[in-house]
């Protein structure tokens, strides 16, 4: 009779998967289509330095959703920014033909007039439009004709101001890591309870520092504010000119040449021809300039591995003199406490992550970092060509800008032995690189909305709830049956 019972098992089975399957018609959801065609888009990040090309994806039916933009390639123009050709306007738009010629092929023909191109300037055009508004004019009209002459949908060319590359930067780190809005396993969007994250940008002529605050800024030259996904972010951020790691630099090389007559963050080795036009064209050092000096001179210059002179140089950079405000940075620039999580990008992961792989330092701490400095600051020129023998070109800068990194996080910026913990040193997420060019096109092309985008995808949760209930219902009640009419021939009492 059991027998019997048990051989009843899969005809009941496939009777509740049946009926199950029946359930499933019922529950509502959407159509099944296609897999969606991509949309690109391209930004040249023109920095002082150098230009960077980005090309970004998403797909085309999701241009309102949250994390779905992503770095498709990237290209770096040779040669130095576009703000060098100024005495050769030509030769910037020139320099971008090789990146462009990439992205020719990095985006389907097809997509090819659909593709937004965008180019901003930065810092270093900001220092030549003061010095030469003619001359910036000159380079960007440049630009324009090479841009134009190709078959993507051209949107301009422009310098952005320091506080539009400190907020789209915030934009670019926190949208990669889904700080604005998430998409959960329950079906729902919703926004994560962790926060935004600051951002930090150490550039080749300015650094920003931009971080989300409760309060409002005793400096509304300072405050942004944003609506984003239906949220509301007020946030706090500066950007300040003439402290990018190429200008900094130059400064100190200055200094070293009118106070020393060496240079105390060089190492011990080494030593250059230091032209005094390189040293004092720049808007930065116009106050260094000596009343009468032969800009084509050269100048004999050595360094001396002198970390406690290097720290006081740098810390001339730094003005605690005075403050309108409650608090400041520096300067007398209204900064209210850093509090919270930040990444810090471009030249400040560089340098720390040369601290860290290269010389093989711990830089977890504040303290460490300031160990970490005092250490790179004492090696010889031959003890970092051993280090490192294919970095030449920077090696001998490390120090410096190690130097500036520590003095600007902890003296200038209020960053504490606590504070310090929650800086990440990071120069991607989600495999696309932190900066501000990503933001910069999310704005330019309302990828982000102010408003929250629907609150459910596809099927709703409470009908999977029921449906699996259901379903587990289905299949134990044979279950169920089975096993008790087993139990009951088992029985002694049966014959």
């Amino acid at each position: 009779m059991a027998g019997k019972m048990l051989s009843l098992l899969p005809p009941l089975l496939l009777a509740a998967a049946g009926f199950a399957g029946l359930l499933l018609l019922c529950v509502p959801t959407r159509d099944v289509r296609e897999p969606p065609a991509l949309k690109y888009g391209i930004v040249l990040d023109a920095g002082s330095s150098h230009t960077s090309m980005f090309v970004y994806k998403w797909p085309a039916d999701k241009e309102n959703d949250t994390g779905i933009v992503g770095q498709h390639s990237s290209c770096d123009v040779r040669g130095g920014g576009i703000s060098s050709y100024a005495d050769n306007p030509s030769g910037a738009g020139q320099s971008l033909v090789e990146c462009l010629e990439q992205a020719l092929r990095d985006v389907p023909k097809e997509r090819h007039a659909g593709t937004p191109l965008y180019l901003g300037a930065t810092a270093g055009m900001r220092l030549l439009n003061l010095t030469s508004p003619e001359a910036s004019a000159n380079v960007l009209a440049a630009v324009t004709r090479t841009l134009t002459q190709y078959p993507f949908d051209f949107r301009g060319a422009r310098i952005l101001s320091g506080q539009d590359e400190g907020v789209f930067g915030w934009v670019t780190a926190n949208y990669l890591l889904e700080n604005f809005i998430k998409y959960g396993w329950v079906g729902r969007w919703f926004r994560p309870r962790k926060g935004t994250l600051g951002a930090m940008d150490l550039g080749g002529a300015s650094t920003q520092i931009t971080f989300e605050t409760a309060s409002p800024a005793e400096d509304p030259a300072s405050e942004v504010q944003l609506r984003l996904y239906g949220q509301h972010y007020r946030v706090y951020t500066h950007s300040f000119l003439c402290y990018g790691r190429d200008q900094i630099l130059r400064r100190l090389l200055a200094s070293a040449l009118q106070t020393h007559g060496f240079h105390p963050c060089w190492p011990r080795g080494y030593s250059t021809q230091v032209l005094l036009q390189d040293v004092y064209q720049s808007p930065c050092t116009v106050a260094q300039q000596p009343q009468a000096f032969n800009s084509s001179a050269r100048v004999s210059l050595a360094g001396s591995s002198d970390p406690a002179l290097c720290r006081d140089l740098v810390s001339r950079l730094f003005s605690f003199s005075s403050c309108r405000f409650s608090r400041c940075s520096f300067n007398g620039v209204f900064q209210p406490p850093v509090a919270g999580n930040f990444i810090a990008f471009s030249a400040f992961f560089y340098t720390v992550d040369f601290l860290r792989t290269v010389m093989g330092l711990p830089v977890v701490t504040l303290q460490q970092l300031e160990a970490a400095t005092v250490t790179v600051c004492n090696q010889t020129w031959a003890e970092l060509q051993a280090r490192a023998p294919g970095q030449r070109a920077r090696l001998a800068d490390y120090c410096a800008v190690a130097t500036f990194v520590q003095q600007l996080l902890s003296r200038g910026y209020g960053f504490d032995a606590r504070t310090f913990g929650g800086v990440a040193f990071q120069k991607k997420a989600a495999d696309t690189a932190v900066g501000w060019a990503l933001g910069y096109m999310l704005n330019l092309t309302n990828l982000i909305p102010a408003d929250p985008p629907a609150l459910r995808k596809g099927t709703d949760f409470s009908s999977w709830v029921v449906l699996l209930l259901l379903f587990a219902a289905v299949l134990l009640t044979p279950l169920c049956l089975l096993l008790r009419q087993v139990r009951a021939a088992k029985s002694p009492g049966r014959i």
